[in-house]
């Protein structure tokens, strides 16, 4: 080992120590709390790489009306990867209709059964169909009046080449109790999202909570058994993504009360890929706060 190595292996090695240190003494909160949002945060990760998370998406192709051919050869209306064949087949988009036609050559994959001609339920169903063919397994989706493919390889290398999303230290000043506030009626709220189309949700009420002696208040999305927070932050384009994070919170008690906790703020999925649809904070869940609490940003697309 040359004595350059022998100097600068040591020093890392400190300084990753050092790092390491550094971000457990920053944590606050009871050794309780802060391990039930590391472990959270660490589940969070291996969902990411699981068979069907955001790291595996490899395409997003919008159809036109009539017959799309596809296939990796590049005279096709479609183009999938190199992997696949030539010529796959034709999915048809007909008045909301989506059907498929495999070539006799071909086969594809549906719930583990060839398929030659078969009409394609959406994601937006209880029982989206979904294709595979190899590594790639793909199923149609519905934004709008926009039916498209997603497409996804299950040995896409970021899969297995991801590690982490680095997020701030724990820290339980950000676990806020917040008032739930009903709209009645119900508002509509408009998201843009990142194929350039405005999303309308039904807002129920909104969350309103104190910071630094501020008030501050998020428009919530009822899901059904939980609230969902589509909001921005000061830290936006610095530390975390430009566009916003999301947060999951539990519904008010019978009081009112719920609790925001920003440790589980995370970012959308087009944080890791282009071919993504998110949906991104209304104008009025733009909060003049810095939000230094869970996940930062990721890679390079700032």
């Amino acid at each position: 080992m040359t004595f350059v190595k022998k100097i600068l292996f040591p020093v890392l090695f400190i300084s990753f120590m050092l790092s390491c240190s550094k971000n457990e003494s920053q944590q606050k909160g009871s050794p309780e709390y802060i391990s039930e949002v590391n472990q959270w945060h660490q589940k969070r990760v291996e969902r990411l790489k699981e068979e069907n998370g955001w790291l595996t998406l490899a395409g997003l192709f919008w159809l036109k009306e009539g017959q799309n051919s596809f296939g990796s050869n590049k005279s096709n209306d479609i183009i999938f990867p190199d992997n696949s064949p030539d010529n796959i087949g034709t999915i048809t988009l007909e008045d909301s209709i989506v059907s498929l036609k495999v070539n006799e050559s071909v086969e594809v994959l549906n719930d583990g059964n060839p398929v030659n001609q078969l009409t394609l339920e959406n994601d937006l169903t209880e029982n989206p169909t979904i294709l595979d063919m190899g590594s790639l397994r793909w199923y149609i989706i519905k934004r709008d009046d926009k039916y498209g493919i997603r497409l996804r390889d299950t040995q896409h290398p970021l899969r297995f080449s991801f590690k982490d999303v680095e997020k701030y230290p724990v820290n339980d000043d950000w676990k806020i109790e917040a008032t739930y506030e009903a709209y009645n009626p119900p508002k509509i709220i408009k998201l843009p999202t990142q194929i350039g189309t405005i999303a309308e949700e039904k807002s129920n009420g909104a969350i309103v909570f104190t910071k630094n002696n501020e008030t501050y208040k998020i428009d919530a999305i009822d899901t059904g058994s939980r609230l969902w927070l589509i909001f921005a932050d000061k830290t936006n384009g610095e530390e975390t993504y430009g566009a916003g994070r999301y947060l999951y919170i539990d519904k008010p008690d019978s009081t009112g009360k719920t609790i925001v906790d920003f440790n589980y703020a995370y970012n959308p999925p087009c944080v890791f890929t282009k071919y993504a649809t998110c949906a991104f904070p209304p104008k009025q869940n733009h909060l003049k706060l810095e939000i230094t609490a869970g996940e930062k940003m990721w890679g390079e697309m700032h």
